[in-house]
């Protein structure tokens, strides 16, 4: 059972990589599969516990919310973290915040080797560009799809698969015999991790001082009125909406009152020259 699920994951992990074309590109694996909430939740199907799957995928997907990749670079392989780090957490049965230090750990790890892949892809680039010389349509074709592709998935599968089949039990003897002030450090550097994705997210989305008054106010909702998400959810719509229409309003009322400036100032040019 073990090998099939581990098998399974793997297969995942190849199919939501970066580069990895099967699935519409980027769009169906880069950033679907290999968000963590998305891939908890199909862990969690396939190693039968779906509800830890996705508070796990839930912890890990708030430290990576704000995670770019400009021009294929990036501080963690999200990839790596998705699958053979969740996988190897939920199976382990770790905590949410160990799993989460585990999931940056592995993350970053991860990076050696899709840096690898990249060096690798330049072999592939030159056998493509002596095909083209040669006029090989043939040769060409593997050097430019298939042979990068297996490169891929020999990259993505077998790390994710040893690290799945022979690592979960050896996590779960490590995790019980390391000292309980080790897994307390761990939990809590596993709490902080996501605030801070969230902080580097606000960051990025909040551009005016007045709008964190909206994001404390949520706060406020979730932690002391404690509104689920369907009902903040149905809040945030209409504080938003009311904001529009109040900005859509004064910018209206600005462009009327600059119109009539601008009219009576032409008026009054025109009777001065009069």
């Amino acid at each position: 059972m073990l090998f099939f699920q581990a098998t399974i994951i793997s297969i995942l992990c190849y199919l939501g990589a970066l580069g990895t074309p099967w699935l519409f590109g980027l769009t169906g694996g880069w950033y679907t599969l290999s968000r963590p909430l998305v891939s908890g939740f199909l862990i969690g199907l396939i190693v039968g516990d779906v509800k830890q799957g996705i508070i796990i995928g839930v912890a890990v997907q708030a430290v990576y919310i704000a995670l770019v990749t400009p021009g294929g670079q990036m501080p963690a392989d999200l990839n790596f973290v998705a699958y053979p780090a969740i996988a190897l957490a939920i199976m382990s049965h770790a905590s949410t915040g160990v799993a989460v230090t585990m999931a940056t750990t592995i993350g970053v790890v991860g990076t050696i080797v899709f840096n690898f892949f990249q060096v690798g892809n330049s072999y592939w680039n030159h056998r493509a560009e002596k095909a083209i010389e040669e006029g090989n349509e043939r040769s060409f074709h593997f050097n430019a799809i298939w042979g990068p592709q297996i490169f891929n998935f020999a990259l993505r599968f077998i790390p994710s698969f040893l690290v799945i089949y022979f690592g979960s039990g050896f996590a779960k003897q490590l995790l019980n015999s390391m000292p309980q002030y080790i897994l307390d450090v761990m939990t809590f550097l596993g709490g902080v991790l996501p605030a801070l994705g969230i902080v580097m997210l606000l960051t990025i989305v909040i551009k005016k001082n007045y709008m964190w008054a909206f994001f404390l106010f949520g706060f406020t909702a979730v932690v002391f009125m404690q509104l689920n998400m369907i009902a903040l959810a149905m809040v945030a719509v209409t504080i938003a909406v009311i904001f529009y229409f109040a900005i859509s309003t004064n910018d209206d009322s600005d462009g009327g009152n600059s119109n009539k400036t601008q009219g009576g100032s032409e008026n009054n040019d025109e009777e001065e020259e009069f």
